[in-house]
């Protein structure tokens, strides 16, 4: 498989462009390339160009040979709204929501999440798993890179939830297949904290337009739950 990197590059871009440093860095001393290798960039705006390495100077350059606009995107407009999990599990989640074909990704600080972030600690955060989605298309392909929004608490992600709203939860809710989904309506499912929602949260979800939605009788870990259900859609209504 031809090595993916995600770059900025110009608005039409054509013969030979300078490396971000960043990505040169992956390039020659991660991925042991060099001049001469074939290589494929993305901006995230849906296009790919196939280009060959060169080297002038100190720096890394790549001739762009060619430009195309495969398919790669779901069919499906998804914006998971995740409950903050430890580190490692949010990584997680991220990646394979990417992987997954997610449209867009919304952290959530909730009650009994059992990380708090604040500040610059959350911005941070936040940039370090837009990153790991950035990694993520490079490595599934796809071309439009998915935006990891900024940390909100429930109360303000539940005030900013459009289409159709679901919350996973593994008593009282309906099963996926009889939500009576379609392809083509935004859908907005809401994944609790490792210690799970409590009554006021439910509530408040409730409230805010969250039908409740279960996924079968088990009761599903947080970094679980999020993949579970984007499989699960695509299979019923997306390109699985």
């Amino acid at each position: 498989m031809i090595p993916r990197f995600f770059c900025s590059l110009p608005d039409q871009p054509s013969g030979v462009v300078d490396l971000p440093a960043s990505v040169a860095h992956h390039i020659e001393r991660v991925l042991r390339l060099s001049a001469g290798d074939v290589v494929t960039l993305f901006d995230g705006r849906g296009s790919e160009f196939s280009a060959r390495l060169l080297r002038s100077g100190k720096t890394l350059q790549a001739d762009i040979t060619g430009e195309a606009r495969p398919q790669r995107e779901s069919p499906l407009t998804v914006t998971l709204m995740q409950c903050l999990a430890a580190s490692d599990k949010m990584d997680w989640i991220v990646q394979k929501a990417v992987e997954l074909g997610v449209a867009r990704l919304q952290p959530v600080a909730s009650r009994r999440a059992v990380v708090k972030l604040t500040g610059e600690r959350a911005q941070r955060r936040v940039e370090h798993w837009q990153q790991i989605a950035v990694s993520a298309c490079e490595q599934c392909g796809r071309n439009v890179v998915p935006e990891v929004a900024p940390l909100l608490t429930l109360p303000h992600a539940l005030a900013g939830a459009s289409g159709r709203r679901f919350v996973l939860h593994p008593e009282g809710g309906i099963p996926l297949r009889s939500a009576g989904l379609r392809a083509d309506e935004a859908l907005t499912v809401l994944i609790g904290p490792e210690g799970g929602f409590d009554d006021e949260e439910l509530a408040a979800a409730r409230a805010a337009g969250f039908q409740s939605l279960t996924l079968g009788p088990r009761v599903l870990r947080t970094e679980t739950a999020g993949a579970a259900v984007l499989a699960a859609l695509n299979t019923l209504i997306g390109d699985f």
